[in-house]
């Protein structure tokens, strides 16, 4: 029996949140013992700290605070007093009440510099401190505002723009929790919100800032603690989490010196078909840049020959076909030839014709094969009749395999425990039946509760793509890029998740680790040709190895 590795009742990664769910945990925290004033006073020196970690190599160390009257406002307070402290220049522009606020005391008490907007007609001193500043602290709004912003905010940051426009070096912004003027519930965003560098996310990510137009104003988004004590129940409660590099390279199983091709499991790719050929050389190429030891590709017969000077790496096992798609014989050539099998991956390049929906429908209800003798490269055994069919192994199925295997009765009982779905939004109204407008607008949900109802891991790619195991857990992929905007990179993610499960993987774990790497391989290929426009699928491939542990 092969080791499972990655374990999902823990997940070490960011948790994401509501911001109700948010309030109720800092509540909880509160009644724990941990105040609101100590918690503000850990956000605000971890937030100092990102900074000085984030910007240690900037030599003009001279940052401006914006001072919102909320508990944003409060953690800019405690943050520029730190910064202080570490020998950063610090001032402080102060919106509403805050003159008996004892932060405000204490950042006066340190040397701070404090100027009141109710002392600032017209905005002069607030561009001019824009203006000389390297770096621009926002924390004039918080995650509970709702839009349309009133005044005096929506001009605060109309004179904040007009100062950055005027600069040819204009100051880098760090967001609190969130930029101003986005709403962290739905991903809104006020007219005039400022576009930050780095937005430092005090405990967890709010769901907001994974949606659009929110997401396209975070810059870089980094999570802090704010020293909330074990056990909280509305903490543990949270089982949706955005995935992240470490949690991803501590789930690899280890690679030791004496393996062999064995040691990493074996894929077999089952796709393909004469007008979608390179399907197949996408997932099988990606199953092998995964770590798997070995990969086959099962294949109508006549792909073969088009593309095996292509894959010199692979095996090949011939499949009978119609016009060069997939026949239902071709079901029985594929159980005899699963004994060495760790992983099986379906529908890549399938194509829709009722011949390969045969072969889909004959093959998850193990049908009996009645084909003896050679097949292909590779040696079938005879099967006797009345001998049962070897049980499928673990499945990820993609693509056009979706939908054939959508018209089946009750498919979801045909697969192996824990299969791996993943489809995009449009192959998800087929298995759903609910409208595309509605899976996107719902999608975390949505995947949720279809992971639950069908008993399987399901991937519901796009940006953002979510990831759901039917026990609870979620991972959410904090990219989104037109990179991915491709024909074929759905093939790559298919093949990288497969391999992943091959080596020996959960199939959440594979799901989430094969979702993460895809989509940084997207980035990566993007920086490389220097244009999201010119990547290409194939050039996921190329960014693979340097995605995986050393």
């Amino acid at each position: 029996m092969r080791t499972i590795y990655g374990k999902i009742q823990n997940p070490m990664m960011d948790k994401y949140v509501s911001v109700a769910e948010m309030i109720a945990i800092e509540k909880a925290a509160d009644a724990a013992g941990l105040t609101y004033d100590q918690m503000m006073a850990n956000a605000g020196l971890a937030l100092a700290q990102a900074v000085i970690e984030a910007y240690a190599q900037q030599t003009d160390k001279s940052i401006l605070g914006l001072v919102g009257k909320g508990n944003n406002g409060g953690d800019t307070l405690v943050a520029l007093a730190r910064l202080i402290e570490a020998g950063w220049k610090t001032v402080a522009y102060v919106v509403g009440e805050r003159s008996k606020d004892p932060l405000v005391t204490k950042y006066l008490d340190v040397g701070g510099e404090i100027v009141l907007l109710s002392e600032d007609k017209g905005h002069k001193k607030l561009k001019n401190l824009v203006k000389k500043n390297s770096i621009l602290m926002d924390g004039l709004l918080g995650t509970g505002i709702r839009l349309p912003l009133r005044e005096p905010f929506p001009q605060i940051l109309k004179s904040v723009h007009r100062a950055i426009e005027s600069l040819s070096n204009p100051p880098q912004i760090v967001a609190v929790d969130c930029p101003s003027g986005v709403n962290c519930e739905n991903g809104e965003a006020a007219p005039d919100v400022l576009s930050a560098n780095l937005t430092v996310c005090m405990a967890a990510v709010k769901q907001g800032l994974l949606a659009f137009p929110a997401y396209q104003y975070l810059g870089e988004l980094k999570v802090v603690g704010i020293g909330l004590p074990e056990g909280l129940k509305p903490w543990n409660k949270i089982r949706r989490h955005v995935v992240d590099r470490e949690f991803v390279i501590d789930c690899f199983p280890p690679r030791p010196l004496d393996a062999h091709k064995g040691t990493f499991g074996t894929v077999m790719v089952v796709a393909g078909s004469l007008n979608f050929s390179g399907a197949v050389l996408l997932a099988g190429q990606a199953a092998f840049r995964s770590g798997a030891g070995w990969v086959t590709l099962a294949v109508p017969s006549p792909l073969h020959t088009a593309l095996a000077g292509s894959f010199p790496e692979a095996t090949w096992l011939h499949l009978p076909h119609e016009q060069g798609v997939l026949s239902a014989e071709g079901a029985d050539l594929v159980l005899e030839n699963l004994s060495r099998i760790t992983t099986l991956l379906l529908g890549p390049g399938f194509g829709l014709e009722d011949t390969t929906a045969a072969f889909m429908g004959r093959l998850l209800t193990r049908g009996k094969s009645k084909t003896k003798g050679k097949v292909g490269l590779l040696h079938a055994e005879e099967v006797t009749g009345g001998k049962q069919s070897p049980t499928l192994p673990p499945l990820v199925i993609d693509a056009d395999g979706l939908k054939l295997m959508s018209q089946l009765d009750e498919w979801p009982s045909r697969l192996p425990a824990q299969s791996i779905l993943t489809p995009h939004p449009g192959e998800m109204t087929f298995l759903t039946g609910l409208d595309k407008e509605e899976i996107q607008a719902n999608r975390v949900e949505i995947v949720e509760t279809y992971a639950k109802k069908w008993g399987h891991v399901v991937v519901l790619k796009g940006a953002f793509t979510v990831v759901a195991e039917p026990g609870g857990q979620t991972g959410i992929i904090p990219v989104a890029t037109p990179a991915l905007a491709r024909a074929g990179t759905g093939d790559v993610l298919a093949g990288l998740i497969a391999g992943f499960r091959a080596q020996g993987m959960d199939a959440y774990i594979a799901a989430i680790c094969g979702a993460w790497i895809h989509a940084h391989a997207g980035l990566n290929a993007a920086k490389r040709v220097g244009s999201t426009a010119g990547v290409l699928a194939g050039d996921l491939i190329t960014e693979i190895p340097a995605l995986l542990p050393k």
